[in-house]
């Protein structure tokens, strides 16, 4: 049969604080406008772009479903091409397909000069064909590090938007881990694997180099619906080297207060960082260098003498935060905190070690998704989503 185009509006998509309407079609934002105007910097727009845990969410008999996108691949100077985004089908929540859209546009960045130039280019089609000719849930996932301006739909069946299943929303917000960095697809990042085996829905947040205590962030989460909330701080704060342990410690009890305005009696988990050997005792800020394969690692150059001066690195982080949970909690019982180490630890990284000395690889996004969900998610523990 002949597919037909279907507008896609927003009931049709999950995952995406915003959708901007541009001259392609419709480009999922994970911030506000409000909050994009506020610090118009390159890498957190980029970041908040790519659309990390943002689906189509459809309800079709459709046996060949047809999407037009136009992405926005990143180029890195000196560095081999990055493959191209993946996009994962489920039907009835199992993956039955995936795919890619090769071209579109690039970003091109210079980490060493900090500079961001773009490159036009055209829409491709993204096509799975084969599917069952019952009704069915069908979630069309956006490849996680890749922004993607949606173009159009077009299916052999009339469609509707997947209707709500009474699952909880988890609010999730972290760094470049907590989006994905490194996955192997947009339903095996770690936050989404977890979503997955716990049953509730993910609305993330993590943003490439950007969980940097940021008010609009924290005025964001205040005001999205959730049933559970999630904070994973910490990594970026030492690598950017933008604060000392006193504002730190006043800057995270800002952020939790401005989500509890919104939130008061929802469960809030505090995440303390993953190891990583580089950032454990010495501070940043983080700079990249060139590996033995000529890929990006990246290195940490500031001086372990100064955390006597306020210097942050990830044990300092992890003892801060879990010193600001347990003063917190004594008046906010659905509080909770939960050592990084215990989704990845330094044992860990002698099996499972950072290719890039920073991001885990797509073996580890699904080793931290399991612990997290066998740890936070399920009836008696922090999430109880029975």
């Amino acid at each position: 049969m002949p597919l037909t185009p279907t507008p896609i509006t927003p009931d049709l998509v999950r995952g995406a604080v915003e959708l901007e309407a541009t001259e392609n079609g419709l480009l999922p934002h994970r911030l506000p406008t409000w909050a994009r105007a506020q610090v118009p910097e390159p890498q957190l727009l980029m970041a908040e772009s790519q659309p990390s845990g943002v689906r189509l969410a459809l309800r079709t008999a459709a046996t060949t479903i047809e999407l037009d996108t136009l992405p926005t691949k990143r180029v890195y100077v000196g560095v081999p091409p990055l493959p191209d985004g993946v996009y994962d089908l489920l039907v009835d929540g199992r993956l039955t397909g995936q795919g890619s859209v090769p071209g579109g546009r690039a970003v091109v960045i210079d980490m060493a000069r900090g500079t961001f130039e773009e490159r036009p280019g055209e829409p491709g089609t993204l096509r799975f064909e084969g599917l069952s000719t019952e009704p069915k849930d069908v979630e069309i996932w956006l490849p996680h590090g890749e922004t993607t301006v949606l173009v159009e739909l077009r299916t052999d069946a009339p469609v509707e938007p997947l209707p709500d299943r009474g699952r909880p929303v988890w609010l999730h917000h972290g760094s470049s881990i907590s989006a994905g960095s490194e996955a192997g697809s947009p339903t095996t990042t770690w936050p989404a694997r977890a979503a997955g085996l716990g049953g509730v829905d993910l609305l993330n947040l993590g943003l490439g180099g950007s969980a940097l205590l940021d008010p609009f962030v924290g005025r964001t989460m205040r005001d999205l619906p959730a049933d559970l909330i999630s904070v994973k701080m910490g990594i970026n704060l030492v690598n950017a080297d933008v604060m000392r342990l006193r504002a730190f410690t006043a800057g995270m009890h800002g952020f939790l207060d401005t989500i509890r305005d919104g939130h008061p009696t929802t469960p809030l988990l505090v995440v303390s960082p993953i190891w990583c050997a580089i950032h454990e005792d010495t501070p940043g800020p983080l700079l990249p260098v060139t590996g033995p394969d000529g890929g990006i690692r990246f290195a940490a150059y500031g001086d372990p003498a100064e955390r006597i001066f306020g210097k942050l690195t990830l044990r300092v982080v992890r003892r801060e935060l879990a010193r600001i949970v347990a003063e917190r909690s004594a008046s906010d019982p659905h509080l909770h905190y939960l050592d990084g180490l215990a989704l990845y630890g330094e044992a860990d990284a002698a099996e499972h070690p950072l290719p890039d000395d920073l991001h885990p690889d797509a073996a580890t996004h699904l080793l931290i998704g399991d612990r997290f969900a066998d740890m936070i998610l399920g009836s008696g523990r922090v999430f109880d989503v029975a």
